[in-house]
């Protein structure tokens, strides 16, 4: 199938690759020249494992082209799927729809009337129908536009996409389903993947709810850290406990400085919004709670530093990781970025070591000191904080690291508590009183 995908963003660029990957042929539609130019020349100007690989092949085998806008070749596009951002608006919980009513109105005198238009954009529920009408003041045709979420993870993203758990297709239009089971088709024939169709509304609320309860999973566990760190408990063997419960499973159950990136964060307030403007916000307070329990978890790690050194002023801290999440190099929303710029904040000289977050950080961070040099950011420092579960931090032998004072505060739970005193040091660890 020939097919745009507009937006090539995270979420876009990684949406259009699988789909060449799948055979179709892509046209990417950009506008961003800087972006552009490095995913023409093969490079993701983002850092996701395995999608650079494959974007190089894909565009080896001609079947992707990216483009800065629509011209007469879309107008033989099958289906053209939205993949523009909806960032959270300044000085509000909502999200920002104005970059999809941009992409509709670019779109619309290029959109042949039997091609569907599937949004695949986080968006508040009820924004189709809004998209819908603007579409349908710009055409002399009843347009079909049909929803379909995305659920990548960053990190595994490719994987995601060609191998999901399940496609939702939000439509009540027999064509407009038919045509989006055909472009899946792949990868249904192959992995018997699951395939749920639902009403607009319904899918366009699927993502926002899945983070809103992935969110609340990690905060009710960050809460029992808050209880364990008061009482002595210890919250990684209660997670354990809970966790064998097949009611409740284990996945999402670590405590730790809770969770960030573009999409959890934004994604729960967002639902916040949207559910106010309908007159039932009460319906999801408790998400509130959730967002103030996932930013408490990052000021407690200030206040273990706090706690360790006194004044922090003029104290070398090092911070391991400043991504929200390993094998990604999203610094949106950090808890690890977060706590180090607090630290500075605070008169902290702070050092932080990323495997792929440095040239970032030295971009767009100048007052952290932000090294590739492992030995660099650990040398002299007085507390160790590890913010990023990166599987290298994981695995350092702690016997041969050198710092002025053996001390580290594990913000994510998952070094070997055994080998790092046995190596000598003092560890803190979140939820273990």
């Amino acid at each position: 199938m020939k097919i745009t995908v507009i937006g090539l963003g995270y979420l876009g660029a990684t949406h259009a690759v699988a789909m060449a990957e799948l055979g179709h042929e892509v046209i990417g539609i950009e506008p961003d020249d800087k972006k552009r130019s490095a995913l023409e020349s093969g490079k993701l100007p983002f850092f996701e494992p395995g999608l650079d690989k494959a974007l190089v092949d894909v565009i080896e085998k001609g079947r992707i082209t990216f483009k800065a806008d629509h011209d007469e070749n879309s107008k033989n596009a099958e289906l053209h799927f939205i993949c523009v951002g909806t960032p959270q608006k300044q000085g509000s919980n909502a999200a920002d729809t104005k970059y999809l009513f941009a992409a509709i109105e670019s779109l619309a005198p290029y959109l042949s009337e039997d091609a569907v238009v599937v949004g695949k954009s986080t968006v508040p529920v009820g924004t189709a129908a809004e998209l819908k009408k603007a579409l349908s003041e710009k055409t002399d045709f009843d347009p079909k536009l049909a929803w379909n979420p995305e659920f990548l993870r960053e990190g595994t993203a490719l994987e995601d996409s060609l191998r999901p758990d399940r496609i939702v297709i939000g439509t009540e239009d027999s064509f407009a389903e038919a045509k989006i089971r055909e472009v899946y088709k792949p990868i249904t024939d192959a992995e018997e993947t699951p395939v749920l169709i639902t009403d607009i509304p319904t899918a366009e609320l699927v993502k926002a709810a899945a983070n809103s309860f992935l969110a609340t999973k990690i905060s009710f566990i960050n809460a029992m850290a808050e209880i364990a760190e008061v009482s002595g408990a210890d919250t990684v063997k209660l997670a354990e406990a809970i966790g064998m419960d097949d009611r409740i499973g284990k996945l999402f159950l670590r405590n730790g400085i809770g969770f960030g990136g573009g999409c959890l964060p934004k994604d729960i307030r967002g639902l916040m919004a949207r559910a106010e403007e309908l007159g039932v916000g009460h319906a999801v307070g408790f998400l509130e709670e959730v967002d103030q329990i996932n930013l408490r978890r990052r000021k407690r790690v200030v206040e273990l530093a706090q706690a360790e050194l006194g004044e922090l002023k003029n104290k070398k801290i090092a911070i391991l990781g400043a991504t929200f999440k390993p094998d990604s190099d999203d610094l949106r929303d950090s808890p690890a970025l977060d706590i180090a710029l607090e630290l500075e904040r605070l008169g902290a000289i702070v050092f932080v070591h990323d495997p792929v977050a440095v040239p970032h950080l030295k971009e767009n961070q100048k007052t952290l000191n932000a090294d590739e040099n492992l030995e660099t950011v650990l040398e002299d420092a007085e507390l160790t904080i590890l913010g990023t579960e990166w599987r290298q931090y994981k695995n350092l032998d702690p016997s041969k690291l050198s710092v002025a004072n053996k001390t580290i505060i594990d913000g994510r739970n998952v070094l070997d508590r055994n080998a790092w005193e046995a190596a000598g040091w003092k560890m803190i660890a979140l939820g273990r009183g």
